[in-house]
Formats: structure tokens, sequence, C-alpha cells
């Protein structure tokens, strides 16, 4: 591996290390990953609309790790707006709503201020993805940007063992089309993980950037231990992304079921020595006391999905409830 970009038709990588969400230290590390990656230029017009999609799961602080971090969200929209672009930040969170998520970050008022909406990515449009064989209702709003930047968060997770690049992406499935999709794609790891893998190609994001300075271990993707790790990772190829953020906490790659799912479908680059990595070189001591998940079925069962569903409805009333009542400003002049 080299730290120097090269002709290749080896997948890149491309890792910055920092050790806290100091604005300055994360907007340069995201200007690296851009410029190692091929520029902005090359990934995106001016004018384009592009979501940002970050891992809004539910709303919680950002000091717990379940979400990506409010920085690293704020200063990519920040420099796609300096590049000419409309970025817009869209999720389909688990629990809450994509506004509630923004807010527990405070990110709702620094993305109103730098002129970036904040979306919620429900309107679904039947999408047929795995040549015909699957439909499913993704986001109209993610289907009419131009480009779709994946800045996901670094987590150990209980049906998958850990997460990083290709499950984010599901988020673009609107509402809790997901929970029946754990149901229907759910019987065995290789068929859930295929169609996570046909949703990524479906969508296909220009870039990944995994928020991994403070990441999830133990009961992820929401119960676990936030931890300091130090990396941002990034690059095109979500499965060379995935297996360099594997090998960084010592887990052995193909135990992973999305990579063991790309590497029988013949997606993506699983082999840890045939990826260059750009930027900060590679660490010589990785991280070996990264916990990890004990395992619960990927599949929901119905009731879990009822209970999903009017957990999410008491959750929106309570929301609305709260806005209700909340006093309301005197805007008049005196």
């Amino acid at each position: 591996m080299t730290n120097e970009p090269s002709h290749t038709v080896y997948p890149i990588v491309t890792l910055t290390k920092s050790t806290d969400y100091n604005q300055d230290i994360i907007r340069d590390c995201l200007k690296k990953h851009f410029a190692l990656n091929g520029g902005l230029d090359k990934l995106i017009s001016r004018g384009d609309t592009v979501l940002l999609k970050p891992n809004f799961l539910a709303p919680r602080l950002k000091t717990e790790a379940v979400q990506t971090h409010p920085t690293v969200i704020l200063e990519v929209a920040r420099l796609l707006k300096d590049f000419g672009a409309k970025p817009f930040v869209g999720d389909s969170p688990a629990w809450g709503d994509v506004f509630t998520c923004a807010k527990a970050l405070e990110l709702d008022e620094p993305l109103k201020k730098l002129g970036v909406p904040i979306i919620q990515l429900d309107k679904p449009k039947k999408c047929v993805i795995r040549k015909g064989q699957t439909k499913i209702g993704i986001s109209s709003a993610t289907l009419d940007a131009d480009a779709i930047i994946n800045l996901p968060k670094f987590k150990a997770h209980q049906q998958l063992r850990a997460t990083f690049a290709i499950k984010n992406i599901f988020g673009c499935v609107s509402g809790k089309r997901k929970a029946l999709m754990h149901f229907i794609k759910g019987n065995t790891e290789f068929e859930f993980c295929e169609f996570l893998i046909d949703i990524y190609k479906y969508l296909n994001p220009v870039l990944t950037i995994i928020d991994a300075v403070t990441v999830m271990d133990g009961p992820g993707p929401i119960r676990g231990r936030a931890r300091p790790l130090g990396w941002l990772i990034g690059g095109t190829d979500p499965i060379a992304i995935e297996t360099v953020c594997a090998k960084l906490v010592s887990i052995e790659p193909q135990t992973l079921p999305i990579i063991g799912t790309a590497k029988q479908l013949n997606f993506g680059c699983s082999d840890f020595n045939s990826i260059n990595i750009f930027g900060d070189e590679f660490p010589k001591n990785v991280c070996t006391d990264f916990q990890q998940a004990e395992q619960i079925p990927i599949k929901f069962t119905l009731p879990r999905i009822l209970k999903s569903i009017s957990k999410q409805i008491l959750l929106i009333l309570k929301e609305t409830i709260k806005k209700c009542c909340s006093p309301k400003q005197d805007t008049t002049k005196s």
C-alpha cells in the first residue's frame, strides 16, 4: 500500500486521523478526502442537488455515537455550498423523525443559517431492483437528487456484527417499510445483505465518508458504548471501505455478513492487500478491544413490526403535542 495516489485498477480508500471533532480539523480532513477521491468536480457538478445521507437512527445526543456527528455533516454541507452545489440533509429514522434527530444533535439551527434544508425521506416511489425481482418504496427526495454523499457512523450491530458503508443507504427506504423488509428479506443473512447491496447499487452514492472519530461498540446500533477511534474513512468502493473499517478494529472482514455476501456476489473489493490507502498511513497498532454485539435474528416478527409502528406513532404524537403546547413568540411589531 502507498500513501500517494497513482494510476491503478485497485480501489482507493482514504484515511484521515482526527482525535476530536474540532471544526477546523474536520474540515481539513474532509477536504483531503474529496481531493484524494478525485476532487468535488469529479464527483458532482456545480448546481447539483446533493443528498447528504447521515445516520439519523434516533434522536440521541452527539456524545452517544448513535448518529453521525453534526460537525461532519455541517462541514460537508459547507464545502458543497462553497463549491456551488445545493446540499440537503435527509434520512428516514427508525425512531422519531429527521427533525427531532437533527435537533438532538443541535444541528438544526446551524444548517438553517447555512441555508441547507433538512428533509424527511418520505413520499416513497416504488422502485424495482434485483432485475425486477424486488419492489421497494424509496424516498422521492432521494430519487430526485442529482447525487448522494453517504455519511454513516461506525458502529457495532446486533444483527450484522458491525455496519459501516452499505447499510446506511437503507435509510433511503421510507418509514416502516424498512421494518417490513426485515420480515420479508430477513430469512438468511445472505438474502438480507444481498437486498442491502442491491439498494446501494441502485442509488449509487458518489462518495462515502464514515464518521469513526468516535464509534460505538457493544450492543449497537443504539444501546452500545461510545468510544474514541480517531478516523474518517472515505472512498467510492463501499466494500473496500468496509474491509478497511473491519481491519481497524481487528475484525476479520469475511466474518461480517455484508462483506461475505458481497464477495459471493462479486461486488466490490474485500481483499485488504488489493486496496490502496491514501492519506494518513494505516496504523501499525489497530484497536484490539472493540466489543462486538451479541447477535439477534435479522428477521423481524409481525408483533415486533406492530410494536415498532406503535412506538413510532407515539413518538410523533408526543412531539406534535409538544410543539402545539410550546408558547409561540410574539412576532408583532410594537
